[in-house]
This record gives structure tokens, C-alpha cells and sequence, in this order.
């Protein structure tokens, strides 16, 4: 990691100032650095920072705009010059703060880019520098497989990195593939993948004792998405690569949960196909029979996610878990709803909503509830068969989307559908432009203040 947090205080390391907006006077720093400050029009802005000279000609500290919130600290990561630093004054919400300047230093390298800078940072008082270690790694696994493109990320090396995660915590993985997807009843999964070069699958990983408390995540795993025989205008193929995001998110939420110990049954099932066109692409006016039995009549090849996911479902479902997460980058219309930065949730089970919602705004992972609206699943109906995949309108697409994915979970104890979009379209002070996880340490958080 460019970003390195130490549990002891190198002897040099340089300090930090925490300021808020027009704190200066407040922030107890020598009359040099104020008149600094001044000088350099510093008064706090969120996410600022202002490199303090020291005797010499060396640098004796930084000023850093504190802002509302802890993932503010991440563009210390990106700004402060190589060295060993410190928080001079202890943040607001050290644990997030530290997580922030991690993830702020993230850089993906497979294709030559360079890693940032090396800092060395010292950890707040109190934090646990192992918790923010495997948090900060799930979510690297979420971006360096989002942002790995098609070439190198088909439904092969989808799980391949289920088995390198697998081995790394000694868990068990099992694969239905290709046509033994129709032998073993996962008809809608082999349907949207069987045009692709490379074989659709159901990857399948558990870990846990058996009779632990089971909590099964399941994450679309569309490694490319043409829109099939629907196809999508060039513009809109430009970042279905990252169209296996809810696959991703779920591998970092696993690794997440896996090496905490926390003490569950987890199950991971990944539905990993390319929606690709050829002669035997599946067409608009086709009928497949999922898994569940449900007839569904395809109205349009493009809205392929939730077929792959409800086969997925209804496998996950069976087991009855206490907890049952899907997460998907599934609709457009949720980003017209609340933008790439705000990914709405659906459940009917109101405590873990409330927990959601508490955990969200604590670690500053956004989520919004929206209604799964029982009078719009007619909107599903088909004249030929038990429903179609799209309504015949284009209202309301991302709460018809989880309407017709909660269609495949009725014996779960609870489950909760995330319409994610797994992408920052611009810098973050804790990340770069491009895949990110989203949702996953809010889950976290509520699964191992469940099951911990």
C-alpha cells in the first residue's frame, strides 16, 4: 500500500494540523504558521492541504482542512510529500480517518501505471490497526477486479479470483459451468451467457462452520454486458466492464467478513457470464423457465442481470439464510434517482433498514432506502408467461427491477437488494476515478454487529 499506518510514532514524523473552516485562530499554531496560512489564502476548505515550511529550507508539518467528514483525510494521501506523518490534534473519528488515508492512496498498477508516494502514517490512538487492514483490502479487491477490463476479466478469471480469495481463507469453492448449468437447472444463467466466447458459470463459495448462522451474499457477475441482440449504443458499452461490480462487491464484503472470523456460514454465489451476441444469443420475445419454475417472457435483452441473479436467488434462497444480500450494478434508472455517489437498497425487513441506515451514516458509506411498491409489480406482467423482465414503460425501473428479483426469495429471513454503480465518474479524497465498492462496509458493519 502506497499508504503505510504504524502503530508507533516514527521519531521524525511531521504533524498534521486539523483545521476547520475558518479555524485558524483556533487550531494552536505558531504566529509563523498562521501568517503561512494567510499568505497562502489557507482558512480550511474541506480537503485543502498546506505544506508548512520548516527550519532550513525543510518542511515542518501540514495544515489540512478537516471538513465535515473522516474520508476528507484520504487527499492527505495524494498531497502530503513522501515522509512520516502524524495527526498533531486526534480526529473526530480516528478509525475512519485512518481507513481514509489507505484508501486514499489506492493507485491501480497492472498496466504500468506507477504506485503513488510511499508514506508512512502513524495510527491514531486507540485504533485497530488489523480492522482497518481488512477493510482497506476488501475494498482494493473491489476495485483492482472492477477495473480490470474484459480482456483479462471474463467469466474465467471471474473465478479464478473467487479461488485465489477462497484459498487464501481456506474456503471451499464448486463451479456448475457451461451446459451442466441446464443439468442442474440454472436455465437463465446459461441463457444470458451461452453467445459468449467463454463459458457461463455459477461459482460457488463456502466457508464457515455449517451450523453457524448462515449469511449468503450473491453479486451479479455480468463480466461484459453488449446488451445482446438489444444492443446498447457504443456510448453506453464504454464502462460495462465494471458491469460485474455486485460479483466484486460481495468478494471484498466476503474477504471482509472471512478475515475478521466472524462466526457465520458464508456463502458466496456468483453467476459469472458475458451477455455477448452470436447465433444462439437469447432474443426479445423468447420465454426461458427459471430455476424457480416462474416462466419469463423477455421483453428486452439488455435487462439480462436480474435473469442471471433470480436462478442465483432462488439456489441461495432454498437454504433459508438468516441473511440474504444480493448486490448488482442493475439499473440506469437508479443513478437517475440518486447519481453514482447514493446507491438506493430494497427490503421489507424494516430493523435491518434501520440498522443499515445507522451503519451507513457511521462509516460514511451512503445508502437510501426506496420502496419495493407492490402496485408497480403488475407492471411485470406478461400476456404468455408468469411475468416479463421489463415493464412496458420507463418509470420506475430500479423498484420494478427489485420487485422482480424479490419474486425468487420467499424462505430467507431477511434479504436486502443493492442497486449499486461500483464507479467513482470522478476523484474522491478516498479514491481515484474508476471502480469502487460501494455499500460493503456499511454491511460489514451491520453483519459483524449481527453475528460478531
Amino acid at each position: 500500500m502506497p499508504v503505510e499506518l504504524v502503530e508507533k510514532k516514527p521519531r521524525k514524523a511531521l504533524p498534521v494540523h486539523l483545521v476547520s473552516k475558518d479555524g485558524l485562530g483556533a487550531a494552536g499554531l505558531a504566529p509563523e504558521a498562521l501568517a503561512w496560512a494567510k499568505a497562502n489564502g489557507f482558512s480550511g476548505e474541506a480537503g485543502r492541504t498546506l505544506v508548512l515550511p520548516g527550519e532550513g529550507g525543510q518542511i515542518g508539518g501540514a495544515l489540512f482542512g478537516a471538513g465535515d467528514g473522516a474520508l476528507q483525510a484520504g487527499s492527505l494521501a495524494r498531497a502530503l510529500p513522501t515522509g512520516d506523518w502524524h495527526f498533531a490534534e486526534a480526529p473526530a473519528d480516528p478509525e475512519l480517518s485512518a481507513l481514509a488515508l489507505v484508501l486514499g492512496g489506492y493507485v491501480f498498477t497492472r498496466y504500468g501505471k506507477k504506485p503513488g508516494k510511499a508514506l508512512r502514517f502513524a495510527l491514531p490512538s486507540g485504533v485497530d490497526a488489523g480492522r482497518v487492514k481488512r477493510l482497506a483490502e476488501g475494498v482494493f479487491l473491489v476495485r483492482d477486479l472492477v477495473n480490470t477490463p474484459t480482456s483479462d476479466m471474463g467469466p474465467e478469471a471471474l473465478e479464478k479470483a473467487v479461488r485465489v480469495l477462497a484459498k487464501q481463507y481456506k474456503a471451499n469453492v464448486s463451479v456448475t459451468k457451461g451446459d451442466d448449468l441446464i443439468n442442474n437447472n440454472f436455465p437463465m444463467i446459461h441463457a444470458v451467457g451461452r453467445a459468449s466466447a467463454e463459458a457461463p458459470r455459477l461459482v460457488d463459495l463456502t466457508w464457515g462452520p455449517k451450523h453457524a448462522p448462515k449469511v449468503t451474499l450473491v453479486g451479479k457477475g455480468v463480466c461484459f454486458d453488449t446488451g445482446g441482440l438489444d444492443i446498447k449504443p457504443s456510448a453506453s458499452m464504454l464502462l460495462m466492464k465494471k458491469d460485474m461490480g455486485g460479483a466484486a462487491n460481495v468478494l471484498g464484503l466476503a474477504s471482509m467478513i472471512m478475515a475478521a472470523g466472524l462466526k457465520v456460514r458464508l456463502r458466496v454465489l456468483i453467476p459469472a457470464v458475458e451477455n455477448s451476441i452470436s447465433a444462439n444469443a437469447f432474443r426479445p420475445g423468447d420465454v426461458l423457465t427459471s430455476r424457480k419454475g416462474i416462466t419469463v417472457e423477455i421483453g428486452n435483452t439488455d435487462a439480462e442481470g436480474r435473469l442471471v441473479l433470480a436462478d442465483a436467488l432462488a439456489l441461495a434462497d432454498d437454504e433459508q439464510p438468516q441473511l440474504l444480500i444480493d448486490m448488482a450494478t442493475l439499473t440506469g434508472a437508479a443513478r437517475v434517482a440518486l447519481g453514482p455517489d447514493l446507491p438506493p437498497f430494497y427490503t421489507d425487513d424494516d430493523a435491518l433498514a434501520a440498522e443499515l441506515a445507522t451503519a451507513a451514516a457511521a462509516v460514511e458509506d451512503p445508502l437510501w432506502r426506496m420502496p419495493l411498491w407492490k402496485p408497480y409489480d403488475a407492471k411485470l406482467s406478461s400476456k404468455i408467461a408468469d411475468m416479463n423482465n421489463v415493464t412496458a414503460d420507463s418509470f420506475a425501473g430500479s423498484i420494478t427491477a427489485a420487485l422482480f428479483l424479490k419474486r425468487f426469495v420467499q424462505k430467507s429471513a431477511s434479504w436486502a437488494h443493492f442497486d449499486i454503480f461500483a464507479w467513482n465518474p470522478a476523484e474522491r479524497p478516498y479514491g481515484p476515478a474508476g471502480g469502487e465498492a460501494q455499500a460493503i462496509r456499511a454491511l460489514e458493519r451491520v453483519i459483524s454487529g449481527r453475528f460478531g
